[in-house]
């Protein structure tokens, strides 16, 4: 599958000029053969987070019908990065997914709040997996911040996911961190790791670097410091081969990780 990374400059509290930008990407990678496009984290917004009551997408359905018509048309599947939605009263950070029919097949909530910038003051975490299919592809997605929590997103691998999507606003101050814990997540989960983040016109904020590591922990693409937009075609079917070749779902003990869990909590 020809996968579509969108390393796109966030322009901060500009959601129309955003928008506009995912558009135009999102249109170039279809002509391009993108047959799957993913976005960056709160690509609608930047981290305008004092700003969120005003610019937040209300349930979420101007993003939903954006992306939704986009897929339907173009008919591609797009994993939407993530935008800031207000729901029910709160405020979060949103990843939808639409399969190529125009159909949202995810909507996940990030479960992890970065506190370092002060998320946690505005936002809502989720509480939920974010498993979802697209074709025949099984695949899982989380939001930057999770990548530090190897549990979360083994918990997608061992619901089936074999790739996992993660659209983030990473700082380029730890941005070997970033790279590192890309390639450990995919080496462990054996499984695709497609990781795209976003640009600042001050590359001393977040300079891209977005990433495709394969299941071995190869490293298949690395997007540089400036706007860009990779096609790179993925072979998702490896994924059984290298589970098979090194078992590690199989030798699992999870009853004796539950027990150690349950005894350090005492």
């Amino acid at each position: 599958m020809k996968v579509g990374c969108i390393q796109m400059y966030v322009a901060y509290s500009d959601v129309e000029r955003n928008f506009t930008t995912a558009e135009r990407l999102i249109r170039e990678a279809k002509l391009q053969g993108a047959e799957l496009i993913v976005l960056p984290e709160l690509w609608n917004t930047s981290f305008a987070l004092k700003e969120i009551e005003t610019l937040a997408d209300i349930e979420g359905t101007r993003t939903k019908a954006f992306l939704s018509a986009l897929a339907r048309e173009l008919s591609v599947h797009i994993v939407g990065g993530s935008v800031a939605t207000k729901k029910d009263g709160k405020f979060y950070n949103t990843m939808y997914t639409v399969n190529n029919l125009g159909q949202v097949v995810g909507d996940y909530d990030k479960v992890h709040l970065f506190r370092l910038m002060d998320e946690h003051l505005y936002l809502t975490a989720g509480s939920t997996v974010n498993r979802f299919t697209l074709g025949e592809l099984e695949a899982g997605g989380v939001i930057c911040y999770d990548t530090r929590f190897p549990e979360w997103l083994r918990t997608h691998a061992l619901q089936g996911a074999k790739a996992l999507f993660i659209p983030a606003q990473w700082p380029t101050a730890r941005i070997d961190h970033w790279q590192t814990l890309l390639q450990a997540r995919a080496i462990e989960n054996q499984c695709f790791v497609i990781a795209v983040n976003r640009l600042s016109h001050k590359k001393e904020n977040f300079n891209g670097h977005s990433m495709i590591i394969g299941p071995w922990g190869e490293v298949l693409w690395t997007g540089q410091d400036d706007e860009e937009l990779a096609i790179i075609d993925v072979d998702f079917s490896i994924v059984d081969e290298v589970r098979e070749r090194i078992p590690v779902y199989a030798d699992r003990r999870p009853e004796l990780y539950k027990q150690v869990v349950q005894e350090a909590g005492t």
